[in-house]
């Protein structure tokens, strides 16, 4: 089933089995939580499943966090706190989704999350990995909640190997994941890969494309180094081209992006989640460059 949009692009109506959603992070300044509540409001016109929201470990990150979704519940917007596990207590973990359950959040999304800063080898916390925080979230809470996981077409960073990628994945999945979220990435063929794998490893949940809009180039290298996303060196070799040209840039990557989704939809993902960066443009813009029927 493909997507339907009126006209002009400024509502997302949902199909009966494709998710549209936006991925946000807690600002750290006033100034930059009204940027995010002026985002929110734009792309809210779209009629998103849900925005997620990235977890803060400690202090005065969680407090962000904490923020930012407490803004979005208050204003009734459907919200998808992300809640690493790693350096937590298991009182700590249920602390936090007995809070969320009070707000009326319905949907995690469950990831095992970076080592705390400083953090030794004691530091780890009660769980280490996402699929023991979805087994967790199982055995003391049912189906409250809709639990997403991350998946990682061009293989987490962290990986041994690609299998070794794919079967904790799978642990995720029979823990009682209900769909999984990827890494952003900019080869569509790597993701039908990667469902094929999953597939075949018995993987029958979604995984929905994570969709990272273009718009500076020494950022998105940075990131994508980090997260071991690969830039297609095609791509690459594009964005380099254009030096500080910023308009070029974005242009290039809106076009390069939107033709990428366009295909996804075409071969029936189960939906998309955009990386926003707490800007509503460039995913507008990739919006818009979708043919959409």
């Amino acid at each position: 089933m493909m997507l339907c949009c009126c006209q002009n692009h400024e509502e997302l109506i949902m199909s009966e089995n494709k998710t549209f959603s936006f991925e946000l992070f807690p600002p750290k300044t006033d100034k930059g939580f009204e940027n995010l509540k002026n985002t929110v409001n734009t792309l809210n016109k779209l009629n998103p499943e849900f925005f997620s929201v990235t977890y803060g470990a400690g202090g005065s990150t969680q407090t962000n966090t904490f923020k930012t979704v407490d803004w979005l519940r208050e204003n009734n917007i459907e919200t998808a706190p992300h809640l690493s596990c790693i350096g937590s207590s298991r009182d700590e973990i249920l602390d936090i989704l007995n809070r969320y359950r009070g707000q009326g959040i319905k949907r995690i999304v469950a990831l095992r999350g970076d080592l705390p800063s400083g953090a030794g080898l004691g530091g780890l916390g009660d769980l280490n990995h996402a699929n023991e925080l979805v087994e967790l979230m199982r055995s003391d809470y049912g189906d409250e909640f809709f639990i997403e996981v991350a998946a990682y077409p061009e293989t987490h960073p962290q990986a041994v190997s690609a299998k070794s990628d794919i079967d904790y994945l799978k642990k995720k999945a029979d823990a009682g994941a209900n769909s999984a979220i990827t890494q952003y990435f900019y080869n569509a063929d790597a993701y039908f890969a990667f469902v094929d794998s999953c597939d075949k490893a018995g993987i029958h949940i979604p995984v929905v494309p994570g969709i990272m809009p273009i718009t500076n180039y020494v950022q998105l290298a940075r990131f994508s180094e980090a997260c071991g996303a690969e830039i297609p060196r095609w791509i690459k070799k594009r964005l380099e081209g254009y030096g500080d040209d910023l308009d070029s840039i974005q242009a290039f990557g809106q076009e390069v992006v939107s033709q990428m989704c366009q295909r996804l939809i075409d071969n029936d993902v189960p939906g998309l989640h955009f990386y926003t960066m707490n800007k509503s443009d460039p995913t507008l813009a990739v919006w818009n460059g979708l043919s959409i029927s």
